[in-house]
């Protein structure tokens, strides 16, 4: 990975299989089972998926605000500390690369930590509205405390049709997630930032990504595209591994940690 890498500066892409270490599951992993996330089609269409949705997230998301950096994370924050890492594009929404102190780091899907009106585009703090919701629905946490996390500040509840949704209490409109959906389209602005931050790069390191969807792949297509060498770090086959210059199957917690100890002693 040095030898690929080199002396940066290093563009670095990663996604769920970074965070599995911090006890949030990803949904492509060799052991993942099977998951059907929502679509925002579902998510604006449809009030029960909308409701559905909310009452999952709910609970969900109090895991993922519990969650802490691991190894892997604080190993990319150590490296731009340093100078070598320059970049970084998370298709992550956990905001963990943050907690562990990196500074140039691109959301490409969105934080759980914020939600947005669709109709005044305010933006709030989940935390404030699970106030809300709380006030709405007092004793739901307790009646489905013993769930199983899913991704994305998500959990796995089955029946969840006397839950309240709240709605902007400033304008009445619709709220959601400051989260890109399946079926959704990421920002162009922040696209094109991510885009700057591979082509500012000597190398493009991909960690924890299978780069099954096109919002991450399309980098690594660019980076190849444009000679740029690509070094991805993943459990399992990944979409991007014949673009690859080195792919190494490993974990990202380990190896990360094992490439900061190189570059700074």
């Amino acid at each position: 990975m040095v030898d690929v890498l080199g002396a940066g500066p290093v563009a670095v892409l990663t996604g769920a299989g970074i965070s599995t270490d911090s006890g949030i599951p990803d949904y492509r992993g060799p052991d993942s089972p099977p998951r059907n996330p929502m679509t925002y089609q579902q998510f604006v269409g449809d009030f029960a998926f909308r409701r559905h949705y909310w009452a999952r997230n709910h609970v969900g998301w109090r895991h993922i605000a519990r969650t802490e950096p691991n190894d892997g994370h604080r190993a990319l924050a150590k490296l731009e500390a340093e100078g070598l890492v320059t970049g970084l594009i998370t298709q992550n929404v956990d905001i963990l690369h943050e907690v562990a102190g990196s500074r140039r780091v691109i959301d490409l899907h969105g934080r759980y930590d914020r939600v947005i009106c669709l109709s005044c585009r305010r933006a709030i703090t989940r935390e404030h509205l699970a106030e809300r919701l709380t006030a709405l629905n007092p004793d739901y946490a307790a009646e489905v405390s013993d769930i199983e996390i899913a991704p994305d500040a998500d959990a796995v509840i089955a029946a969840t049709e006397g839950f309240q949704v709240a709605d902007c209490e400033y304008c009445g409109g619709m709220l959601k997630p400051d989260i890109v959906y399946f079926g959704e389209n990421v920002p162009k602005d922040r696209v094109l930032e991510a885009y700057a931050y591979v082509d500012q790069a000597e190398a493009l390191l991909v960690a924890g990504s299978s780069l099954t969807v096109m919002s991450g792949l399309r980098f690594v297509r660019h980076a190849a595209k444009t000679g740029t060498p690509v070094v991805i770090l993943n459990r399992g086959e990944t979409r991007g591994d014949d673009l690859a210059t080195l792919k190494v199957d490993g974990g990202c917690s380990p190896v990360l940690t094992s490439l900061a100890e190189i570059y700074t002693g």
